[in-house]
C-alpha cells in the first residue's frame, strides 16, 4: 500500500502532533493577561429621584479618567432581566487585589481634601445614586 498525504495528515492528527501544535500556537498567541487573576469590585446601587442613567454614566466616565492612573476601570450593568429592575451594578475592574487596594487607598486618602478629584466625584455620585451593597471578587 502506498502512503498518501491524507494518510500522513490523519496519522499526525491521531498521534496528537497536530493537536499539540495547535495547542502551542494558541498558547503562544494568547496574551499573558488572559492568565492573570483580576479583581472585581461590585457595587449594587439605585439612582436617586431626579438623576438619570445618562447623568450617572457621565460621572462614571469622569471617574474612569481618574481610575486610569490607578489601574481601575468601571462599567455599569443595567438590568434587563432581573427580579429587581431598579438596581444597577457598578463593575470595577483592576489587575489584582493589590492594584485595587492601592486605588482604594488613593481614593480614601483623597477624601480629606474637598477639592480633590475623588472627593468631587464622590459628592457627585452621592447626589445621583444610593449604594445598597458592595462586594469584591477575585477573577480567574
Amino acid at each position: 500500500m502506498v502512503a498518501t498525504t491524507s494518510d500522513a495528515i490523519h496519522s499526525d492528527y491521531i498521534e496528537g502532533s497536530f493537536v499539540k501544535k495547535l495547542l502551542y500556537t494558541v498558547l503562544l498567541c494568547t496574551p499573558l493577561s488572559a492568565f492573570a487573576a483580576g479583581h472585581l469590585d461590585v457595587i449594587k446601587f439605585e439612582l436617586v429621584e431626579g438623576c438619570s442613567f445618562a447623568e450617572h454614566q457621565a460621572i462614571t466616565d469622569d471617574f474612569n479618567e481618574w481610575g486610569a492612573d490607578h489601574g481601575y476601570r468601571a462599567r455599569v450593568a443595567s438590568p434587563i432581566q432581573d427580579t429587581d429592575l431598579n438596581s444597577y451594578y457598578w463593575l470595577g475592574e483592576s489587575a489584582n487585589a493589590a492594584t485595587y487596594g492601592a486605588a482604594w487607598d488613593a481614593w480614601r486618602d483623597s477624601m480629606s481634601d474637598p477639592e480633590s478629584t475623588p472627593a468631587k466625584l464622590a459628592a457627585r455620585f452621592a447626589e445621583c445614586s444610593k449604594e445598597l451593597s458592595r462586594s469584591g471578587y477575585d477573577l480567574h
